[in-house]
């Protein structure tokens, strides 16, 4: 009985994260910004996703007779793409608004969906592209191929996968990268990239935050876990039961795995409290790693304190889930990380679309919140602190009297 007990979470683990992968190309973790080391065709579906049926009917629910048409609009500039390079061809999906001018440059939003899920799936349940008309932003879903993970699992779990320039972190990256580089298509304001995932995706978000800061200005994390949690399927049991090592060690390796591009990464990470398959907990340690990750990427001039938070706030959703809000800043007043805790949410988008799977529209909406907060980052705002002896001493002094002030106030 034990043994068929085992077998039933390591498949449950493997039907959530997969288990067969690409063999990825290993290269030195700390090369050169990444360069598009292959090539971008423009592929036309032969099948209108399933996705964007179910949602015509939701449209006319929401904007009644212009329900349809919007929908259309939607479609038209929903464009699929192929990038290749020595290990094959991989798909990806391109959002561009109808009001984007050729020239202008706009902020671009990477979307990594989850197992199980397809990226238009992922484009209905978050609805990134809504946001997208209304902000006037690019979005580009990277679509994982069964040949890499029978279940559509980024393989986040494989060590293989956990460094710059290798699998599929490089991938990811290279097709930014073209996309920034085919500027008759787009113009990309570099300094404004962000990447957004769920589960699967949301792991290897983190992965992305660690291993490109100099591409990925801010990352969002939606029911993920924290740097290297496991490195392996079968480290993904206690995961699964308990959540992943020390976050304080992790935020270390993930500090080692930036290399040269040490820097400051704003993360806003979501979890809901009745998550089964990521546990809340991992939650916690997501915030918690990357607390130590800036802190050491600042040159210990960024000190959070996860139980003493700048800022905690509460709010309900209408006939919804309530939650919890932590905000932690810098010494300047800026924000750096913001954990939304959903009460009763479980392993689903918040405030998602129930035309698909893995969302919860009782929720906060996730979307919203994630790109309100990326548009308070760019990558070319101070993140190299400045550590001269005088300045260190004056800010840790800053950090000690603003940790016993909140603590006062408790």
């Amino acid at each position: 009985m034990e043994t068929d007990l085992l077998h039933s979470i390591y498949t449950e683990i493997d039907s959530q994260n997969g288990e067969t992968a690409a063999t990825p190309t290993h290269t030195k973790p700390d090369s050169k910004k990444p360069t598009s080391a292959g090539n971008v065709s423009k592929q036309k579906s032969t099948t209108k996703e399933t996705a964007h049926v179910a949602l015509e009917e939701e449209q006319r629910k929401l904007h009644g007779k212009k329900g349809p048409e919007l929908l259309r609009v939607e479609d038209a500039m929903w464009q699929q793409y192929l990038y290749h390079d020595a290990t094959g061809n991989h798909p990806y999906f391109v959002y561009t608004p109808s009001t984007y001018h050729r020239g202008t440059a706009v902020p671009l939003l990477v979307l990594l969906h989850g197992c199980t899920q397809k990226a238009a799936d992922f484009a209905v349940g978050t609805g990134m592209n809504q946001l997208a008309e209304q902000y006037g932003f690019i979005v580009i879903y990277p679509q994982q191929k069964r040949t890499s993970n029978q279940t559509l699992c980024w393989n986040w779990y494989k060590s293989s996968n956990q460094f710059r320039d290798r699998g599929e972190p490089a991938l990811i990256a290279h097709m930014v990268q073209a996309m920034s580089e085919n500027t008759s298509q787009w113009t990309i304001d570099s300094s404004r990239v962000y990447v957004v995932g769920a589960s699967a995706g949301a792991a290897m978000a983190v992965i992305l935050g660690a291993t490109y800061p100099d591409i990925f200005a801010a990352i969002g994390v939606h029911s993920g876990v924290e740097y290297q949690a496991v490195t392996n399927v079968i480290g993904g049991l206690k995961l699964v039961l308990g959540g992943g090592p020390d976050p304080v060690k992790q935020g270390q390796k993930a500090f080692e795995a930036m290399g040269s591009y040490k820097r400051m990464v704003p993360t806003i990470v979501f979890q809901g409290t009745r998550d089964r398959i990521v546990p809340p907990n991992n939650g916690d340690q997501v915030v918690q790693q990357w607390m130590q990750t800036n802190h050491l990427a600042s040159q210990g001039l960024y000190v959070a304190d996860f139980k003493n938070p700048t800022i905690t706030t509460s709010g309900q959703v209408p006939e919804g889930h309530a939650y919890t809000v932590s905000t932690w800043k810098d010494h300047t007043g800026k924000e750096v990380q913001q954990y939304w805790k959903i009460d009763g949410l479980a392993h689903a988008w918040s405030g998602g679309n129930p035309a698909v799977s893995y969302t919860d529209p009782r929720g906060p909406n996730a979307s919203e919140v994630m790109y309100q907060f990326f548009m308070k980052h760019t990558m070319g705002e101070a993140n190299r602190y400045e550590a001269s002896p005088r300045k260190s001493l004056r800010q840790t002094m800053s950090n000690f009297l603003g940790r016993l002030k909140r603590k006062s106030k408790r």
